[in-house]
């Protein structure tokens, strides 16, 4: 903002010897007390932009905004208005209509194509109903006569002045909203139910915590969890990944340096830790840093204060929480001398064990219909949901890649569905070919954390298995060494237990008469009259009671 105002006060200093030349249609730069050439931050909200070619209502104008402490921006011409535009954030543009080349109406529509989110306002001594419904129609905020009364003028650009702050904050909020729901914390089967139990009751503590588990499990967002559900939620959170630095640059990332530490240091410079102050450290893939870079994280745990490279000796205390996260079995690299054993329990205070997608495979409708309606909204795309063949695909997919395979594998469907349903067309070449889901050739192991209940259990088994025989009842009932109606009875309770107010046997198909395969979608209640191909938000679920939590 300095540089601007440098260059535009250049630019009027080699225009002053010619009066007929550009800068001379410039009335004046921010003149309000405290304005940007003064160091003050410079606001949208209070800057107004007056155009107009009679030199006695621009200076008029200017003393009546600057008594209600805005500042002003003046031009002459259309021209000259349209620059200060380009150059600076306006809250509102008051401009006369009728001017000499530029008119208002063209600059109104210039202004609108430049700064869109600034409000105009119109004047004019010509006043009609045609021209101010033109005007409404081009985008103008409002439009008020001359002679001007000063408490009307002052009204109408206060109010301006409001909506347009309110638009900003408008889409601040959204950006802000729409960054917290591409990080949502999604899930409801056990496995993630326990682990976010664990963060629940770790976030309000200030003890460190090393997050478990695979990449792309989501552990930077349950970092993130942490930090806001504590309390330095207020405060900075600062991540980075120790395994994408290299060690050379590491140190001075992590501690800082002062000038002339090394070649090319011309400034000092504060490190992630002083970054964090007050909030928390994200210490991501911790297990790739090396001994050397250990030892001094260490000291720094150890004493609560960093020195900084180049510092000869001077420390600077510390107030951070320390989240750590490694796809590194810490505990064997230890054994292996890799890693600092006083490190690894300096870190492990409460670890949490991060479940791969693989394990809780319940929760892969939610996370599908989480990541569709995002990457929808961002592509402009209409997308109802996926066919049922394509939901029975992404669930039966090992998913090595956990999440954020998934995440890859939606963005890519709603980019490449030729309708609002997504098929199997759209969904990645692997997943199509794999055979290594429960849907291919081998049987599937299947894995429970210790305090399932035993329902559970069994429905988890009834279901998987009828997804390893394509929906045939008979041979899951085999396989399993049950009656054939005990599969019945369990399928029904199932479903009267999703739906209390369905009569007995609600949720059956008459086809359910027969032992031959029904498409059942395991995990997906009872309705077995889909075949596979109709478009559904979440082929199953009711998407009323399906909405992302955290648990």
């Amino acid at each position: 903002m300095h540089e601007r105002h440098a260059a535009l006060a250049a630019h009027r200093t080699s225009s002053a010897g010619d009066p007929g030349g550009p800068g001379a249609s410039i009335h004046a730069l921010p003149v309000a007390a405290g304005g940007p050439g003064e160091g003050v931050a410079w606001d949208p909200a209070k800057v107004v932009l007056v155009v107009d070619d009679e030199a006695g209502i621009v200076d008029s104008l200017t003393k009546i905004f600057k008594r209600e402490g805005l500042h002003v921006l003046a031009a002459h011409d259309g021209a000259a208005g349209l620059e200060l535009l380009r150059k600076h954030r306006v809250g509102v543009l008051l401009t006369d209509l009728m001017m000499p080349r530029t008119t208002g109406m063209d600059l109104l529509k210039a202004a609108k194509t430049v700064a869109p989110e600034t409000e105009v306002v119109l004047m004019t001594a010509y006043g009609t109903v045609e021209t101010a419904v033109q005007a409404m129609k081009e985008g103008a905020y409002d439009f008020v006569t001359k002679p001007l009364k000063r408490a009307h003028v002052v009204r109408i650009v206060k109010n301006a002045l409001e909506k347009q702050s309110l638009v900003v904050e408008n889409r601040v909020l959204r950006a802000q909203l729409a960054e917290k729901r591409s990080r949502a914390i999604i899930g409801t089967s056990l496995a993630w139910r326990r682990t976010m139990e664990i963060v629940h009751q770790a976030a309000p503590a200030d003890a460190t915590v090393l997050l478990l588990g695979e990449s792309g499990t989501g552990k930077e967002i349950l970092a993130r969890a942490l930090h806001e559900g504590s309390a330095r939620a207020d405060k900075p959170f600062v991540a980075i990944n120790c395994a994408a630095i290299p060690e050379a640059i590491l140190e001075g990332e992590l501690f800082g340096y002062e000038r002339g530490a090394f070649t090319g240091a011309t400034s000092a410079r504060e490190g992630r830790f002083e970054a964090a102050g007050g909030g928390t450290l994200f210490l991501d893939e911790i297990g790739d840093m090396s001994r050397a870079m250990q030892v001094k994280l260490l000291r720094v745990l150890q004493e609560g204060e960093i020195e900084r490279l180049g510092a000869a000796g001077k420390t600077r205390p510390i107030d951070i929480r320390l989240i750590a996260a490694t796809n590194v079995d810490l505990a064997q690299a230890v054994k292996e001398g890799r890693f600092r054993e006083d490190l690894y329990y300096r870190l492990n205070v409460i670890s949490v064990a991060v479940p791969p997608l693989r394990d809780r495979r319940d929760d892969i409708p939610l996370l599908v219909q989480h990541f569709v309606q995002v990457y929808a909204d961002k592509n402009g795309k209409r997308i109802a949901g996926l066919t049922q063949s394509a939901l029975d695909l992404l669930c039966d997919y090992p998913w090595p890649g956990n999440v954020r395979e998934l995440e890859n594998a939606i963005e890519r469907a709603v980019v490449l569905a030729r309708s609002e349903t997504i098929d199997e067309d759209a969904l990645p070449r692997e997943l199509r070919d794999c055979s290594g889901g429960l849907g291919g050739g081998g049987a599937q192991a299947l894995s429970f954390p210790i305090g399932t209940p035993l329902a559970e259990i069994e429905m988890r088994v009834i279901r998987e298995t009828l997804r390893h025989t394509g929906g045939d009842k008979r041979l899951a009932a085999k396989l399993l060494g049950i009656a054939t109606r005990t599969i019945y009875r369990r399928l029904e309770a199932e479903g009267s237990k999703d739906d209390p107010d369905a009569g007995p046997g609600a949720g059956l198909d008459s086809r359910l008469d027969s032992d031959g395969p029904a498409h059942t979608k395991p995990g997906a209640g009872v309705d077995t009259s889909a075949q596979g191909r109709g478009p559904s938000p979440i082929p199953g679920r009711d998407p009323s009671t399906d909405a992302p939590g955290s648990d």
